[in-house]
């Protein structure tokens, strides 16, 4: 058999015949044939053509107890095991020309046509025909030997050689009939030995299925399935997907379910640890409590005991008075007493005696006597009663301290902490601290100042605030200025020691460039600028922002930790550059300065006022100079330490970077000047060119012509210049050693020094006569000034 065009799938076994070779050549149709392969409507699996079709296959099926007589030999055997394995391919090509040809209908109606028969479950497959005809004899032992002898006729048969094709044809029609015959009559049994074969038959089918390898998964049923099941069994109308897709989603959903799990396992953990935590915070708050407890009972027992040594005093106190009022009366009494019994006596005495003189002598001064005794009045009454003063104790600061025992205590004092790098800006700070127990607190005072270098801190307005949280942002503060915070806890109970002192640090204000003071060439730029604070900060930072033909300006680069205010920058030539900087410190990073431009595209100076003469003027422009009148140079003007003081003369700003720098300066034809480079340390008394640490090229104006001098230390080559410049080119070449001068309207070279520059020079500019010069940088060398 032919394999299907544009597959590689084989549908025959090789070495193995094809099933249709055997058949009989039927009608042709479009339906049944395609591309030279011969196929049969699925009907005929369940009429009775289909014995004529696959004449094996009922050989097959029916086995000998079907008593076919067509196919009897002495081969037999071995036929029948080919029948067998010509009948498993076929079961396996017809289920694939099934699905690939959707036949899927047909296959239901033999399915259906089978189950009518009572043949549920089973299929017909040729490969069980082993099986059919074992059971086969079972319910066919029972026939009488006319089939046994029928039988041994139609091998008799077979084997005569001489037997002629009208033979053939009756053996042929007689085996048909009696073939129809043996399947009505069994599809007639409905009970006895029958019903068990074919029950065993299906059986063994499920059984054969079972050991199929599923390849799809019903989502409906959410089991594996064999794609078989979708077509034809009770999963048709479900929804499948293929297993391996099934098995991904599967795989995903437990991940998913295993991440939930593993969130689950975390916040288990979290909660367990939680509970530990708040475990030992119960073990710590008993023990807190208990002390507090134990602290306020000592007080309430102290309390008590020095309220009983008072009361005892006092009751001592009362006591020893009484003793002593009533030890005073007794006394006084005894005196009394004594005096009365005295008296008494000596009364007696008198009345005893004799003489009259006497006793009227001795009656008068004893009768005064009495009558001065008798006028004393006697206290009869106590001095003090026996009974004692009830006196009541004053429990109340015993109860104040028992109802204290279940009051919160006091909060510890909390702890700040340090500042957070980076978090701070130029006018506000962000403060946090904590406390080292579980204190019940209300709110918290936090306090603070500036901190000051001068001697008397205290002169330092302190602030106070109030907040509920553990932290507060503080606003309206000076930039880049240190502060001191403390913070106390407050509850019911009183109010917490402070914490320890923490200073804190506000960010730094924007630092300022100073434009004018920018010096750049085509590969570097030399940028200053200025603090915008009086307090030093930890470093600088710039920022570059390259700008593009679409006008982007995003960060091309960033130098951090400048530790002074400039910086050489290294750049691309012919680029535009905006150029911030940025002040650090430990609360932060300040905002960006106003940006500046910078061009590439050529050497960039300014002129240094410093070292200007008094008569030389700057105009606003910054880059043209000039003389209005000429006095004497050495006048008693206002002069720098830096200035010229004898030539009217500036300097430009220093040249810092190496390579070629190129600017020009543009003269009156009538104006005597002076132009060119010069040291640091060149004489601010004298002349440029004059000495050996300056060079340039002098412009004097003769009767007869103009003269030009190219003057280095007070001597000029002899050269005449035809044409005088009115635009003036200068070429400074530290790596060449040279400093040339060119007319640039004309592109002309003029004169070049050659110099070994020991060191970097600025530019220098002289008027000799009134008149203005202006200078012109940042143009791009031109290529004509190219030496040979």
């Amino acid at each position: 058999m032919s394999s299907r065009s544009g597959s590689t799938r084989e549908y025959e076994t090789s070495g193995q015949p094809h099933v249709h070779s055997a058949s009989p050549p039927v009608p042709e149709s479009s339906e049944t044939e395609t591309e030279g392969l011969i196929f049969y409507h699925m009907d005929l699996y369940g009429s009775k053509e289909r014995f004529d079709i696959f004449p094996e296959e009922l050989s097959g099926r029916g086995g000998r107890s079907l008593g076919d007589t067509r196919r009897e030999s002495t081969s037999s055997s071995e036929k029948f095991q080919h029948s067998q394995e010509v009948g498993y391919d076929m079961e396996k090509e017809v289920a694939e020309l099934a699905k690939m040809y959707g036949l899927d209908e047909d296959k239901e109606k033999e399915l259906e046509l089978l189950e009518g028969r009572g043949e549920t479950g089973s299929r017909w497959p040729p490969a069980r025909t082993q099986k059919a005809g074992s059971q086969g004899s079972v319910y066919n032992a029972s026939k009488s030997s006319t089939s046994v002898k029928d039988q041994t006729q139609s091998t008799r048969q077979q084997g005569l050689p001489g037997k002629t094709s009208q033979d053939e044809d009756q053996s042929k029609v007689r085996g048909d009939d009696e073939a129809d015959s043996n399947i009505w009559s069994r599809e007639g049994l409905s009970s006895g030995g029958m019903s068990d074969e074919w029950n065993s038959q299906a059986v063994s089918e499920e059984e054969e299925e079972e050991e199929e390898v599923a390849n799809v998964f019903c989502s409906t049923c959410k089991i594996p399935i064999r794609a078989f099941d979708k077509l034809f069994g009770e999963h048709k109308d479900h929804e499948v997907t293929q297993l391996p897709s099934a098995v991904k989603s599967e795989k995903e959903e437990i991940h998913k379910n295993m991440s939930k799990l593993e969130e689950q396992i975390a916040q288990m953990e979290n909660v367990a640890s939680h509970l530990e935590e708040i475990f030992l915070t119960v073990e710590e708050n008993f023990g807190r409590q208990e002390q507090n407890f134990e602290v306020h009972y000592n007080d309430a027992v102290q309390v008590l005991a020095q309220k009983y040594e008072e009361q005892l005093e006092a009751l001592g106190e009362e006591k020893r008075q009484k003793l002593e009022g009533l030890y005073e009366q007794l006394v006084s009494s005894g005196k009394h007493l004594d005096t009365c019994k005295e008296l008494t006596d000596k009364t007696h005495e008198l009345f005893l005696e004799n003489d009259k003189a006497e006793f009227m002598k001795a009656a008068v001064t004893m009768v005064d006597r009495l009558e001065e005794f008798l006028k004393q009045e006697v206290d009869l009454e106590l001095s003090t009663l026996p009974d004692f003063e009830e006196r009541v104790i004053d429990f109340s600061q015993v109860e104040q301290l028992m109802n204290s025992i279940n009051t919160i205590p006091a909060p510890s004092a909390p702890m700040i902490n340090p500042q957070t790098p980076n978090a701070a800006t130029g006018t506000s700070l962000r403060v946090c601290w904590g406390l080292f127990s579980d204190d019940t607190v209300e709110c918290y005072q936090l306090c603070y100042k500036p901190v000051s270098n001068e001697r008397h801190s205290y002169e330092q307005a302190e602030h106070t605030l109030k907040v509920k949280e553990t932290y507060c942002t503080i606003t309206d503060l000076l930039p880049n200025t240190q502060y001191e915070f403390w913070v106390s806890a407050l509850n019911a109970s009183g109010i917490s020691p402070p914490s320890e002192r923490a200073v804190y640090v506000t960010a730094p204000s924007a630092p300022t460039i100073k434009s004018k003071k920018i010096r750049s060439c085509e590969n570097a730029a030399l940028v200053c600028w200025e603090s915008g604070d009086v307090n030093p900060v930890d470093s600088y930072t710039v920022e570059l922002h390259k700008l593009t033909d679409e006008g982007n300006d995003d960060i091309t680069e960033s130098i951090v930790g400048i530790p002074n205010c400039e910086v050489l920058i290294h750049l691309q030539p012919r680029q535009k550059y905006h150029i911030c900087v940025r002040a650090q410190n430990l609360g932060g990073s300040s905002e960006r300065s106003e940006p500046v431009l910078i061009h590439t595209t050529g050497t960039c100076f300014y002129l240094n006022e410093d070292t200007a003469h008094p008569l030389l003027a700057i105009l606003d422009d910054g880059f043209t100079i000039s003389c209005d009148e000429l006095e004497n140079p050495e006048c008693d003007l206002p002069v720098y330490d830096n200035s010229f003081t004898r030539c009217i003369a500036i300097l430009g700003s220093l040249i810092p970077f190496p390579g070629k720098h190129y600017w020009e300066v543009e003269v009156e034809e009538d104006t005597e000047y002076r132009t060119g480079v010069a040291f640091e340390n060149t004489p601010r008394h004298g002349h440029l060119g004059a000495n050996n640490s300056s060079w340039c090229m002098r412009h004097i104006i003769t009767p007869s012509r103009h003269k030009y001098e190219f003057l280095h230390s007070g001597t000029t080559p002899d050269i005449r210049i035809t044409i005088p410049p009115r635009r003036i080119g200068v070429l400074l070449d530290y790596e060449n050693c040279r400093l040339s001068f060119f007319n640039a309207d004309i592109a002309q070279h003029l004169y070049t020094f050659k110099s070994h520059f020991q060191h970097y020079v600025h530019p220098c500019f002289a008027l000799e006569t009134p008149g203005i010069l202006r200078i012109h940088t940042g143009i791009t060398t031109p290529p004509w000034t190219a030496l040979p």
